[in-house]
């Protein structure tokens, strides 16, 4: 059945045409991260959102997207990977002209739910065409690390092109950006992408997907609810009932013969070493970034575009390592790389962790630029020591998994370091005794800006200098955590990571199973 790829076929213009095309959703939601970030501060001061709604329209998109990341593999599989990216592309461009136009908070919170659930549409069915169109495993490990950097340079990008168009435009615009990018897909992806279905796909167990996002979206509720100032009774049930109900969803996965997410990968100590070191990484990443962006307008008093500006150095060291990482994993154990680098982000987390509300901005730069550069090697290896470290038979489980820790962890991230930021904050800000919307100042830096301007200059001043102290007073309680699990990060991995290029296959010591096979390039494709 599988003698027709004996002998790989090598790919020609067309496919690397192809991949062009497929780079671009992974640019967007890389620019789509960043652009929204450094809107926060005018989607405040537009739409008035309070502290949870504004975490809620932050990160709602990461959570619909981790929820139902591994659905859309499954679902591609059985319609078809190229129809089901380009139904997802039409969904996105029409998701960002609502979120774009959203006179509300609670419709934009809508609106970038649902840009979530079409943007789960895009990774997994991307990567799958990349490992169906470039046979010849060279050729695909070029292909993959182009795809791959195309989401560095869309965080270089999304800075410049995001404050740029927040200078001259309404935040809304920032939801544009997708929809020219969705309508070159749409164009050329018919032409130039071919068509890919596995007919031995898995059935598709929708009792799994509602059990999942029952288990993620409650316990996300109550994290955000922790920020405001009243009982903690109801987000704490909410939570456990969440918990609860992801082992429910865990134990149903150990019963089905086409589970959602197969549970035995996690039997693998490497594979689950590095999910939880992508995992974390990426909620320290979504929560340093949240509270980064805002130092940079609320704090310092920068425009969107030199604050964009200001962040291009983290970028472009997150770019530098990304490409390095993999030269050096060919000389040193792929371990040690990534375990480097997470030294590396360390000290820059503790420089974030001891910056002063006035006069940190190049320290601030300096220190989000080694957190970012730190944080290369294990984008650029992670998915690979996940994939190289999971049976043959579970290699696309593995891969729809590791794609579905980075997301989730970038969501997680803003959702608890956000909450224990506004903790902080509302604690430390001292707003002057019969203020106006003084509710406002009290909830969010951006609402004691706005407030702050309908003061007279004595009392603003008053205002200003203590929000501002207690933000920061959040960004170094928050970095001070960072710099504590990304050190214990650091030990786990050399610690535990072995990849088969160090001491042989690490899935030796676990028995292979029967279970159908989820690669994403199976034999009867071609």
């Amino acid at each position: 059945m599988g003698t027709t790829l004996e002998a790989p076929h090598r790919a020609g213009p067309r496919e690397w045409l192809g991949l062009a095309v497929l780079a671009l959703p992974t640019l967007l939601l890389s620019i789509d991260l960043s652009v929204l970030h450094l809107a926060v501060p005018h989607i405040s001061e537009s739409l008035l959102p309070s502290a949870p709604q504004m975490l809620w329209i932050i990160d709602i998109y990461g959570f619909m997207i981790a929820g139902f990341l591994v659905t859309m593999g499954t679902l591609g599989d059985r319609i078809g990977r190229r129809r089901l990216l380009l139904i997802g592309a039409a969904a996105f461009g029409v998701a960002s002209v609502a979120a774009a136009y959203a006179d509300d908070p609670v419709l934009l919170i809508a609106a970038r739910a649902a840009l979530g659930v079409a943007g789960a549409t895009l990774m997994p069915s991307t990567l799958a065409l990349i490992s169906n169109m470039f046979r010849d495993p060279q050729q695909r490990g070029v292909a993959i690390g182009i795809w791959v950097t195309m989401f560095s340079v869309g965080v270089a990008l999304g800075p410049v092109v995001g404050g740029a168009m927040l200078e001259w435009f309404w935040w809304g615009s920032v939801f544009l950006l997708g929809v020219p990018i969705m309508a070159v897909l749409l164009i050329a992806g018919p032409r130039l992408l071919p068509e890919y279905r596995d007919p031995d796909a898995g059935k598709l167990d929708l009792t799994s997907v509602l059990l999942s996002l029952a288990a993620i979206l409650p316990v996300i509720y109550g994290l955000k609810e922790l920020a405001k100032d009243a009982s903690p009774v109801v987000p704490v049930l909410t939570i456990v009932v969440g918990l609860a109900i992801g082992v429910v969803f865990a134990r149903r996965q150990r019963t089905l013969d086409s589970p959602l997410i197969d549970l035995r990968l996690f039997r693998h100590r490497t594979l689950s070493t590095a999910l939880v070191a992508m995992l974390f990484s990426m909620l320290i990443a979504g929560g340093t970034y949240l509270f980064v962006t805002q130092y940079l307008q609320l704090v310092v008093g920068l425009s969107p575009l030199k604050a964009g500006l200001w962040l291009l150095p983290a970028a472009f060291a997150l770019i530098v390592t990304s490409v390095l990482a993999p030269v050096l994993a060919a000389k040193i154990a792929p371990a040690h790389v990534v375990a480097a680098g997470l030294a590396i982000s360390a000290v820059g987390h503790l420089m974030l962790a001891l910056i002063p509300s006035e006069g940190g901005l190049t320290q601030l730069v300096v220190g989000f630029m080694l957190v970012y550069a730190g944080g290369g090697p294990l984008i650029a290896l992670g998915t690979d020591i996940v994939v190289g470290s999971a049976p043959p038979e579970q290699a696309g489980s593995a891969a729809a998994v590791s794609e579905t820790s980075t997301e989730l962890g970038m969501a997680l991230g803003v959702a608890i370091l956000g909450t224990i930021g506004s903790i902080v904050y509302r604690s430390g800000v001292d707003v002057p005794a019969g203020t106006a919307d003084g509710s406002a100042a009290a909830d969010t830096l951006a609402g004691a800006v706005t407030v702050a301007g309908q003061l007279p200059a004595d009392a603003a001043n008053a205002l200003l200098t203590s929000a501002r102290d207690a933000f920061t007073g959040g960004l170094n309680v928050v970095a001070t955590i960072a710099t504590t699990i990304t050190v214990l990060l650091a030990v786990a991995v050399v610690a535990l990571v072995r990849t088969p290029r160090d001491e042989g296959p690490d899935a030796a010591d676990v028995p292979a199973t029967d279970a159908p096979a989820e690669e994403p390039v199976p034999a009867k494709s071609a």
